[in-house]
Order: structure tokens, then C-alpha cells, then sequence
């Protein structure tokens, strides 16, 4: 029986393993094409800060690539189980399924804890530290924004077009100046050439640029007033981001908590913070329900492709997470208790689960 656990355990690694990887990858891509590649091909980010941001962010991506990996590894393993014959032999012994998957079970409980860890401390902090890093990264790397044939919004109010930048001189200056709300042109100052340097000093980064043979139309309710400028300086500021709170979604759990009781306490509903709660907690027992659930199916679609066992955890996948994108969307409508349906897909999976291994240890 223990040369059959460790069998079985062994398979149910290896595909573990695997599947966890290429997931961890997916989701890591996704996260890059989305917020660092636009940094790195501007040259705002070095390489070594991608490599930190991308450890900062396989906590974050492997709260959802574990459960994931571990429905696909227990259809894929046990569906070649199936497939090959070795269920009926093991049965032919006289061992029973549910004995048999004990240590599967065992493994999911395990990975359950690690995701619940992961999940309610260590990933929380990591996307705020990622988050810090990249913004801190772009802006120390303030002499990279001014990029030639590009309209760069960094310096609020304005809009700024260079022609071409070569070291610390620029052609064809454009400068856009907005409105707060950003929609409405308030003047565009015109320069064939200028020059710009640094100050990084303070907390704000500033770029003076000296514009030459500079021209300038204010717009005032429709009508274009153009006048002569000459030389002219202007000082272009990129005011750091101030610290502030995490959002919900970025909290830890004990973090949660706090901020439940300060809610509570000046009498705000708490709801937003009450699913992200049970959110965090109902998904750290998905590795279980995907367990409970991936072993008699991979048991009943008895075939030995990877893509059929690939494309069952899709679907799975989705079903799941379709119950957490509704809670969360319900989070301002207390009313519908939307911190209940997060469990649903638990308490769905894992009844499912129980109810199809014994009827297949039946023999059904």
C-alpha cells in the first residue's frame, strides 16, 4: 500500500509541478505585457527592477496558479490512471478508492495552507511592494520620459511633443496645457528649439526647459489669442505620487480586520471589506474543492490526453471564479449577502466531490 501512495503521490507532483509552472508563467506574462513591458521599452525600468518586480509578483500569481494546477494534475493524473487499467487493478486488490487518494487529499490540505498563508499575508504585501517599486522606478528614471516623436503627459497640466531630443537639446517643441479635467485646451506654446536640465531635489522632480524663438496661443472660450514669447523658461513638475492607503483588494488579513473595525466604528458599511474577508479565506480552501472534484472526474473522462484533462480544468476554473467576480460585484449591496457567495463554489465543489467519489468507488 505504500509503494501505491508513493506511486500515486509521485505522479500527482509531477504533474503538480508542471502545471503550476506554465500557470505561474501565464499569469506572469499577462501581468508583464499589461504594466512592465511599456516601462522596459521606454527604458524607464532596468532590468534588474523587472527581475524584482517579477519576484514580487509570483506570490500574487501563485495564490491562483496553485489551485489551478492542482484540479489540472488531478485529472490528468488520474485520468491516465483510468485510462491505463490501473484503477481496475488496484480495485481487483481489493483497495478501495478512498483509500487510495488519501495522500492526494492529505497534499491538498497541505497546499490549502500554503495558499491560505500566501494568500492572507505574504501576497498582500508583495502587490504593494511591486506596486511602490514600479512607480518608484519610472519616476527616478525621469530622464527617460522625455522621449523624442512622443506626447508625454507625466507633467500635469501640460501636454509635451519633441521632434527630436538629442542629449539635453530638443526641436520642434509642443507644449499642450489643459484643464483639470483633461478634455479642454487651454494654450499651446510653439519653440523650433530649446534645451532642458534636471532638478531632482525636494519631492517634487522638476524638468526647466529653456524654449527659444517660442510662440504662444491662449484659447479663451473658442477664440485663439497668438503672441510672441522669444526666450522663454518653464518649469515642468512631476510631483511624486503621496503615500496612501491600500485599496481593499491590496490589504492583508489583519490589515482587513482593522480597517473593518475603524469602518464600523464611524459607522460606514463594511461590506466591501466583509467580502474581501471571506474572499481571501474561501479561496485559500479551493486546492480541497479542486481536489475533491478533479479525482472522480479525471476518473470518469478515463483518457490518457493531456488537452481533454487541460481543457476540463478551464471550464472548472472558470465555474469557480465565476462565484467570486459575482460576489465582489455585489460587494455594495448588502442585501444579497455577497459574502456567502464566495463560499458557494466550495461548498458546490466539494459536495459534488464526495457525491461522485463514492459513487464511482461503487463502481457506478
Amino acid at each position: 500500500m505504500k509503494t501505491l501512495h508513493a506511486y500515486l503521490t509521485r505522479q500527482v507532483l509531477g504533474s503538480l509541478l508542471l502545471t503550476v509552472g506554465v500557470f505561474t508563467f501565464v499569469l506572469l506574462l499577462g501581468n508583464v505585457l499589461k504594466e512592465i513591458l511599456g516601462l522596459l521599452v521606454n527604458r524607464q525600468v532596468s532590468l534588474y527592477t523587472v527581475a524584482q518586480a517579477l519576484g514580487l509578483l509570483i506570490p500574487y500569481v501563485l495564490v491562483f496558479a496553485l489551485p489551478m494546477g492542482m484540479l489540472t494534475a488531478t485529472l490528468l493524473t488520474f485520468g491516465r490512471f483510468s485510462a491505463d487499467n490501473e484503477l481496475t487493478a488496484v480495485r481487483a486488490s481489493g483497495i478501495s478508492l478512498l483509500s487510495l487518494i488519501t495522500p492526494i487529499l492529505v497534499l491538498s490540505v497541505l497546499l490549502s495552507a500554503v495558499c491560505a498563508f500566501v494568500n492572507l499575508e505574504f501576497a498582500p504585501r508583495c502587490r504593494i511592494a511591486y506596486k511602490r517599486l514600479i512607480y518608484k522606478s519610472a519616476v527616478e528614471r525621469i530622464d527617460m520620459l522625455l522621449q523624442e516623436r512622443t506626447f508625454i503627459r507625466e507633467f500635469k497640466p501640460y501636454t509635451i511633443y519633441f521632434g527630436r531630443v538629442r542629449g539635453n537639446e530638443v526641436k520642434d517643441v509642443y507644449l499642450y496645457e489643459m484643464d483639470k479635467s483633461g478634455s479642454n485646451l487651454l494654450s499651446t506654446t510653439r519653440a523650433p528649439r530649446g534645451t532642458f536640465a534636471f532638478d531632482g531635489t525636494g519631492t517634487n522632480k522638476m524638468v526647466r526647459l529653456q524654449l527659444y524663438e517660442a510662440s504662444h496661443v491662449h484659447v479663451l472660450e473658442g477664440e485663439h489669442r497668438p503672441m510672441h514669447l522669444g526666450q522663454s523658461m518653464i518649469e515642468l513638475s512631476l510631483q511624486e505620487k503621496p503615500s496612501k492607503q491600500p485599496g481593499v483588494d491590496d490589504l492583508g488579513f489583519i490589515d482587513l480586520w482593522a480597517k473593518r473595525r475603524e469602518l464600523e466604528a464611524k459607522g460606514i458599511p463594511t461590506t466591501p471589506v466583509d467580502v474581501q474577508i471571506h474572499s481571501q479565506i474561501a479561496f485559500s480552501f479551493a486546492c480541497i474543492a479542486f481536489a475533491l472534484i478533479g479525482i472522480p472526474l479525471g476518473i470518469r473522462a478515463h483518457r490518457r490526453e493531456t488537452s481533454v484533462g487541460i481543457a476540463m480544468a478551464l471550464v472548472m476554473v472558470l465555474l469557480y471564479y465565476s462565484f467570486l467576480i459575482l460576489g465582489q460585484s455585489l460587494e455594495t449591496k448588502p442585501q444579497y449577502a455577497p459574502y456567502l457567495i464566495v463560499w458557494l463554489p466550495n461548498f458546490v465543489f466539494q459536495a459534488l466531490g464526495v457525491v461522485m467519489l463514492r459513487r464511482v468507488n461503487r463502481g457506478l
